[in-house]
C-alpha cells in the first residue's frame, strides 16, 4: 500500500480495570494487521469514564502491551501527527463537531428528564416493544425550544437518525443490515457537556485516519449507530472487523474461575510473553500453513490476514497455553531465563535478589537443566530442589529410589560408589565417569541396575536430569555462598547412605 492508503489501526483501551485475555486479543490483532501492511498502530486511551478510569491501570496496560511486544506508532505517550491520544484531553474538539450537526440540523437537543425516558421504557417493554427513544423532542418548535433553554432546562444532545436501512459489510461476519427504526437517535452530549462513547470513537477515528478498526463482537451494535454519525460528519467508515468471544473450556464466557485472564497475572506466573503472543493469535485466527502453530510475532504478521478470522467463539485452553509455553521455555537458553526465573528463585529463598556473575551463571545451568519439566517459571524453584539438595534429615526418598537401595544388589553398588567417591575431594563428571566404571566392573552390574541405585545415592529420587549434568552443579553450588545451602556430592552420599540406607537393612 501507498502511503496515501496505509493501513491505520488502533487500540483503544479504558484503563478501568486490567489488560485481560479478550482486549489484549484486539490489541494483538490491529498491531498484526498494522505490521502486516507496514502500517501504523495507535494506541488511545478513552478514558470519558472519569470516575472509573485510574492512572494506575493506564500505565500498567502500557507496560503489560510493551512486555507482549507490541509497541505502538502513536500514542499518548510518544505522541503523533493526530493527538491527543487521551479523550479526556479531547473535549473542546468533540464540541466543536456537536456544534456543527447541531448547526447543520443533523442533531437536536433533547429536554427529556431521565425519569421520562425511564417511564417511557418501562411502557414499550410492558408493551413487549421494543425500548427506543420516543422522538418526542424531535420537531419542538422554535419557541418551545426558545423557552426550555432560557428556563436553563437541561438536555441532551442526539444525533437525528435518517430513516431507511444502515449496515456495513463485517470482515468477519459478512454484510449486517438494519431498518434505521430499529435505532433510538442517539445521544451524543450529555447533559452535563460530556461526549459518549460512540460519538468520540468516530470522531477520533474519523481524524486519526483509522482505516480499520477491528475489534470485539461486542461492538456490533455499536456499529450502526456510529456509521450513522460518520455519515451526519460526511467523514469516510473505515473497514470494520469484529472478533468473537473467547469462551473458557466449559463454552462459559472466560473469567477468574477459568484461571488467570489478566495480562498482569499471567506475566506473575511466569509465562513468556512470546509464548502468551503466540497463543492469543491462534485465538480465532490459523497459519495457512496446516499445522503451524509455534512462531515469532513477525512470522505471524507476516501471513496475518483478517480473512481467516473466523466468526465462531474461540476456546481458551489453559493446558494448549501450557504447551505452548513450555514449548518456548525449552528452547530459550537458561541464560536468558536468568533475568525473569531469578524472582522466582529469590521469592523462595534460593538465591540472592541481586544475583552476582558466579551465582548467575550457575543459575542458568540450573535452568537449563530443569527447565523441561516446568510449564511456566514459577515452577522452577520446585523442580531445581533437585540441585540444592534435602530439606529433611534424615533425607525422605522417593518410592523409586528406596526400591533402588532396597536389595542387596542395589545397596552393593550404592556402597560401592560412595567408598569411591569419597576417595577423590569432589566429583566431576570425568572422575564419576571413571568411577561408575570401576563400580559396573568390581559389582558386575550394568543399566539399570548400575545406574539407579547411584541416582538414588545421590538425590534420593528414582529418575531426573543427567547425573553427568548435574553433579557440576552440586559441587560449584556447595561452593557458592546461596540462601538455602547446595549440597555437595559427598554431603549428599552421606546423607543418604549414612541414615536411609541402614533402615533399610
Amino acid at each position: 500500500m501507498n502511503s496515501e492508503n496505509q493501513v491505520r489501526v488502533r487500540f483503544a483501551p479504558s484503563p478501568t480495570g486490567y489488560l485481560h485475555v479478550g482486549n489484549v486479543r484486539t490489541a494483538l490483532f490491529n498491531w498484526l494487521w498494522a505490521r502486516h501492511f507496514n502500517g501504523s498502530f495507535i494506541l488511545r486511551i478513552e478514558d470519558t469514564d472519569a470516575e472509573r478510569s485510574k492512572a494506575q491501570y493506564e500505565k500498567q496496560l502500557m507496560e503489560d502491551l510493551r512486555w507482549l511486544g507490541l509497541e505502538w506508532n502513536e500514542g499518548v505517550d510518544c505522541g503523533g501527527s493526530y493527538g491527543p491520544y487521551r479523550q479526556s484531553d479531547r473535549y473542546e474538539i468533540y464540541q466543536k463537531y456537536a456544534q456543527q450537526l447541531l448547526e447543520e440540523d443533523k442533531a437536536f437537543r433533547c429536554f427529556c428528564s431521565e425519569e421520562e425516558l425511564e417511564n417511557h421504557r418501562r411502557q414499550r417493554l410492558a408493551s413487549g416493544e421494543t425500548a427506543r427513544y420516543s422522538g418526542k423532542c424531535r420537531h419542538l418548535s422554535a419557541a418551545e425550544l426558545d423557552a426550555r433553554l432560557r428556563s436553563n432546562t437541561p438536555f441532551t444532545l442526539r444525533l437525528r437518525v435518517r430513516p431507511g436501512t444502515v449496515g456495513f459489510s463485517d470482515l468477519v461476519f459478512g454484510r449486517v443490515e438494519i431498518e434505521t427504526v430499529q435505532i433510538s437517535d442517539p445521544v451524543l452530549l450529555r447533559s452535563d457537556g460530556s461526549p459518549t462513547y460512540n460519538f468520540c470513537c468516530v470522531i477520533d477515528d474519523f481524524l486519526m485516519k483509522i482505516t480499520h478498526v477491528i475489534r470485539g463482537d461486542g461492538h456490533l451494535s455499536n456499529t450502526h449507530r456510529q456509521i450513522l454519525i460518520y455519515e451526519a460528519l460526511s467523514a469516510p467508515i473505515p473497514e470494520f472487523a469484529h472478533l468473537s468471544t473467547i469462551l473458557g473450556p466449559d463454552g462459559q464466557k472466560l473469567s477468574k474461575r477459568h484461571g488467570a485472564t489478566s495480562i498482569e497475572e499471567f506475566h506473575r506466573q511466569g509465562y513468556l510473553p512470546e509464548a502468551l503472543a503466540n497463543y492469543l493469535a491462534l485465538l480465532g485466527w490459523s497459519s495457512p500453513n496446516e499445522g503451524q502453530e509455534v512462531m515469532s510475532l513477525d512470522e505471524i504478521a507476516q501471513q496475518f490476514d483478517l480473512s481467516r478470522i473466523i466468526k465462531h467463539p474461540a476456546i481458551f485452553d489453559n493446558v494448549k497455553l501450557d504447551w505452548m509455553n513450555r514449548t518456548y521455555i525449552i528452547k530459550t537458553n537458561g541464560n536468558d531465563l536468568v533475568d525473569d526465573a531469578g524472582e522466582f528463585f529469590a521469592e523462595a529463598g534460593l538465591v540472592p535478589a541481586k544475583l552476582e556473575p558466579d551465582v548467575r551463571s550457575w543459575l542458568a545451568q540450573a535452568i537449563d537443566l530443569t527447565k523441561t519439566h516446568v510449564d511456566h517459571l514459577d515452577q522452577l524453584p520446585r523442580e531445581a530442589g533437585i540441585v540444592y539438595g534435602f530439606e529433611k534429615d534424615p533425607p525422605e526418598l522417593d518410592a523409586d529410589a528406596r526400591e533402588a537401595l532396597g536389595n542387596p544388589d542395589g545397596k552393593a553398588v550404592a556402597m560401592e560408589f560412595m567408598r569411591l567417591a569419597l576417595e577423590k575431594e569432589s566429583l566431576s563428571p570425568e572422575s564419576y565417569r571413571e568411577i561408575v566404571a570401576q563400580v559396573k566392573a568390581n559389582t558386575r552390574q550394568k543399566g539399570r541396575n548400575l545406574f539407579h541405585p547411584i541416582r538414588a545415592a545421590l538425590t534420593g529420587r528414582g529418575s531426573g536430569p543427567d547425573l553427568e549434568r548435574l553433579i557440576p552443579l552440586f559441587e560449584t553450588g556447595s561452593r557458592l555462598n546461596l540462601p538455602r545451602k547446595v549440597m555437595s556430592c559427598r554431603e549428599r552420599l552421606q546423607a543418604i547412605l549414612g541414615a536411609e540406607l541402614h533402615e533399610l537393612n
